[in-house]
């Protein structure tokens, strides 16, 4: 056991758990957060509280926020917002197929040496912006990298809500994107409409793969749609699927009516009839 709290460097963005170890960091608190650019601020969104994992690997926090951490940091914000219009402006006066999605500034100080600012972007291919460098960092006077993002990160970097209504998933908690195929729609019985099941980045959504193996458990045991089955209300044959209730539509061969009915009082017998029809390798000969 131990105590972890969550802070966040941006409102509604990624959390980060740490340990606060002699702190006591409450909901909105100031706290310096370790990283390898030096302590930055970040707001506390979770009080500190004792949870039932080990805390050992994770980072402790450098301290509370103090007067002149908070001018550190809204420099470091005014500098961000100056290097994202400077950016902006360059970019279309070089005639860049680029769009700026964030912007990353250290001050100097850490292990990275001096001022440099890091910029994000998207472009539909790769891009010479060789020049554009040069001319950001005259204008920044400081030192400039251009990273190009993917669509997953960008959505990632940027945020936004999904069409459940919640924060993205890549914002809020994931850390790893896993492969999400056109399949596991299939498998869940999904319209294969874009709209419907791509999400902000324009890919795939990445919650097609959380129920995913729910779904497939379901049809290596379940009745396939049209086959026959014996139910407790009489024999019938199977109409839909309803895989969270764990059920199967059944349609009744007494009045034609439909019944919903558990997977396990229509599989039973499919079992037993399998087992006595597959042949039994003891008794084979070889």
């Amino acid at each position: 056991m131990g105590m972890l709290c969550a802070v966040s460097f941006q409102r509604y963005g990624r959390l980060y758990y740490l340990d606060p170890g002699e702190l006591s960091p409450q909901v909105g608190d100031k706290v310096l957060v370790p990283t390898d650019d030096g302590p930055e601020v970040a707001e506390c969104v979770w009080a500190a509280q004792w949870v039932a994992e080990d805390t050992a690997g994770f980072p402790r926090l450098a301290g509370l926020a103090q007067e002149e951490d908070l001018h550190r940091d809204e420099a470091l914000r005014r500098r961000k917002a100056e290097a994202k219009v400077a950016a902006k402006r360059l970019i279309r006066e070089h005639g860049l197929p680029m769009k700026v999605v964030a912007v990353d500034h250290v001050l100097g100080g850490g292990e990275g040496g001096g001022e440099r600012s890091t910029i994000y972007f998207t472009a539909p291919h790769r891009v010479d912006f060789r020049s554009l460098v040069r001319d950001l960092g005259a204008t920044l006077h400081c030192r400039v990298e251009l990273r190009q993002l993917s669509a997953r990160d960008s959505a990632r970097v940027q945020g936004g809500i999904g069409s459940c209504g919640r924060d993205l998933c890549c914002a809020t908690f994931l850390t790893d994107f896993e492969p999400v195929t056109i399949r596991m729609a299939k498998d869940q019985d999904l319209p294969l409409n874009p709209l419907r099941i791509s999400g902000a980045c324009g890919r795939l959504m990445c919650c097609l793969k959380y129920e995913h193996p729910l779904y497939q458990k379901f049809q290596e045991s379940a009745p396939a749609t049209g086959e026959r089955v014996t139910t407790p209300q009489g024999g019938g044959r199977v109409v839909g699927h309803s895989v969270p209730r764990d059920a199967v539509l059944v349609r009744l061969d007494a009045d034609g009516s439909r019944s919903m009915c558990s997977r396990a009082d229509v599989c039973g017998s499919r079992r037993a009839y399998e087992t006595r029809t597959q042949p039994n390798p003891e008794n084979t000969a070889p």
